[in-house]
């Protein structure tokens, strides 16, 4: 069965990014000139999906109103004649694709987020988007699917769900969910099957350099599973013990990334994506490479 619908759990009050996400979700905070979830939404539909659902909270309605037809603006700037940014603002998203949006009233993990939109997903398999996370495939090969796809493809072909992995230096497992492997690791593009998933293990103790970052395809059946999980780390229903208990039923494949991620949750994950995006900007790349090399600090 194809994957047409993505869930992107935007609920997060956005501790990390304080006082700038007070008054505006961190998800709204931009990248250049396009917030963070607007690149999320972009890989959804270059990876072929049609629906996206946001598991929102009441205080962070700007997420929905940036994916929402602005007719004032739009007749405005129709008037004046700012055609290109008249395309811009229509192809924020495309006319084949809808966004939902519902309520997650209480913040009790991603498991719970995920359990939020299954009235929406119904029976049928979905991808997880973590929005902090940017996945960059600027640098693939030319002609390669985008990673989502990939793993799209697979899930349909294997009907297993697909986790997606990156390697992370041995130093660094420690902050992160490490995969366990039934065999040699994947090469990139590929997936192989799991056999578990150890939460930010002791250097000496990872079962490889595989970390989990925040993209996943899945079945309908962990809604059934979320259902019986008990709170885990942080008191919260966490969608890796779900995930857990899936593999027990089935087997569940890691996918290797092509890609190259950037943490937008973290300071130092944003500015590196802004650095990567800023450089290639059609309009302010040149500019700003040479901002970066007047720089004296």
């Amino acid at each position: 069965m194809s994957v047409k619908t993505a869930v992107l759990p935007v609920a997060g009050l956005g501790t990390r990014f304080l006082p700038a996400s007070k008054a505006i979700p961190k998800e709204m905070i931009t990248v250049v000139d396009k917030p963070v979830i607007q690149y999320v939404v972009d890989e959804a539909v270059a990876a072929g999906i049609k629906q996206i659902v946001l598991v929102n909270h009441s205080a962070k309605r700007a997420i929905e109103d940036h994916f929402d037809v602005h007719y004032e603006l739009e007749t405005e700037l129709e008037r004046r004649g700012k055609d290109e940014l008249l395309q811009i603002m229509r192809s924020i998203l495309p006319a084949d694709v809808r966004v939902i949006s519902v309520r997650q009233g209480k913040a009790l993990g991603l498991g719970h987020a995920v359990m939020c939109a299954r009235e929406v997903v119904g029976d049928n398999p979905f991808a997880v988007m973590l929005p902090d996370v940017l996945v960059d495939a600027y640098h693939q090969a030319a002609g390669s699917q985008v990673d989502l796809a990939a793993m799209n493809q697979r899930f349909e072909h294997s009907g297993r769900a697909q986790i997606m992995v990156e390697q992370v230096p041995m130093e660094r497992v420690s902050q992160y969910g490490v995969v366990a492997l039934d065999g040699e690791a994947p090469v990139a593009g590929q997936s192989q099957v799991m056999t578990g998933v150890v939460e930010k293990p002791a250097q000496s103790e990872a079962p490889s350099d595989l970390a989990v970052v925040g993209r996943y395809v899945l079945p309908a059946r962990i809604f059934q599973l979320l259902e019986t999980t008990a709170p885990g780390a942080g008191n919260e229903i966490q969608l890796t013990d779900a995930i857990a208990s899936l593999m027990q039923e089935q087997q569940v494949e890691a996918y290797r990334m092509q890609g190259v991620t950037y943490d937008c949750g973290s300071k130092l994950g944003y500015l590196q994506a802004t650095l990567a995006y800023g450089l290639r900007h059609p309009q302010v790349g040149s500019g700003f490479a040479e901002l970066i090399r007047q720089c004296d600090v």
